[in-house]
């Protein structure tokens, strides 16, 4: 998608979106579903922060911050295990992937 496709909505929504740092010292795996069964399509730096879009049950993990079975997506066909993401509470946080 080009930027002339991208309105000035989207544009500022994205700018005003909340970022949420992943847990400090790891690399933390983005696959392409909400699972550690999906494939790895690559792989976040150390210090990242992310972008959560919407959320939804898949396998459980557990991290630095917690149990849970929640995945966050942060972009097109792109999840991060939410146990790995400081988002500051147990739960979900954004609204659920459709």
């Amino acid at each position: 998608m080009s930027t002339e496709d991208v309105s000035i909505e989207e544009r500022a929504a994205e700018s005003l979106a909340v970022r949420y740092p992943v847990a400090p010292g790891c690399r933390v795996n983005v696959r392409s579903g909400p699972g550690t069964s999906y494939p790895v399509m690559k792989v976040l730096p150390y210090d990242a922060y992310v972008t959560i879009y919407c959320q939804c049950p898949g396998t459980t993990v557990s991290g630095p911050y917690g149990t849970s079975n929640i995945w966050d997506n942060i972009g097109n066909g792109l999840f991060v295990a939410d146990a790995y993401v400081k988002t500051g509470r147990d739960g979900y946080i954004a609204p659920r992937c459709t």
